[in-house]
């Protein structure tokens, strides 16, 4: 298929086909923008529970360290709500700031994954109209006795290239947008990992419930 065929299609089609290489723009540009943001962020993240996996307990220099390292990941945060709470602060109260440093970041994660879900819902419906259009051309060659039915099927095979599209749009943002959304699980796990090293190596680690018992039973 020539690109002028195409061109003759877009046309036919209302310009549904027109916006829908908008809509595949778009997703592509938050599907590039959001996987090199997460990824960049994500590896942050295991580097930084590195770093606090090998200094137990974690010193003022490690964590002024960690802040100049990586100071645009949001993870940083929690470093600088754990550097800015008083000394004699009590557990619980030290939990409530950090958690407040991870609510504060969620928003920035999922950032623009909203236009790629209103991608994915948009794009089969204008598929959808685009192909009501293009029928109707389809079936205006009913009203002349010379046009065979050839004619009529090949006008409606052209108008499905419109459905076609917007699922194809659909199933390729789908999966991008799942991907996504997990690698945000991810970044909240790591930041919530964060909050709890940083607890245990500040107050010591909180003991499970029963575990006394056993290790006198023992």
């Amino acid at each position: 298929m020539t690109l002028s065929r195409l061109y003759e299609l877009a046309n036919h089609s209302g310009g549904t086909l027109y916006l829908m290489c908008f809509l595949l723009l778009v997703a592509l540009t938050v599907i590039i923008e959001r996987s090199r943001y997460l990824s960049s962020m994500q590896q942050g993240g295991d580097e930084l529970i590195d770093l606090l996996h090998a200094n137990a307990p974690i010193q003022g220099d490690t964590m002024k360290q960690a802040l100049q390292t990586h100071a645009k990941l949001p993870h940083i945060s929690l470093f600088q709500a754990s550097l800015i709470e008083p000394m004699d602060s009590e557990r619980d109260t030290c939990a409530g700031h950090l958690e407040e440093a991870v609510m504060r970041e969620v928003p920035t994660l999922d950032r623009s994954l909203w236009v790629l879900d209103t991608v994915i819902t948009l794009a089969p419906l204008l598929g959808l109209f685009g192909t009501i259009v293009g029928m109707f051309g389809a079936f205006a060659v009913l009203g002349d006795v010379q046009n065979g039915a050839s004619q009529v099927t090949g006008g409606i095979a052209e108008a499905l290239i419109a459905t076609a599209s917007g699922l194809l749009i659909a199933m390729i943002g789908l999966v991008f947008f799942n991907w996504l959304n997990t690698k945000v699980r991810v970044i909240v796990h790591q930041m919530e990992t964060i909050k709890l090293m940083l607890l245990n190596r500040r107050f010591g680690a909180v003991p499970v419930p029963g575990t006394r018992a056993v290790l006198k039973a023992v």
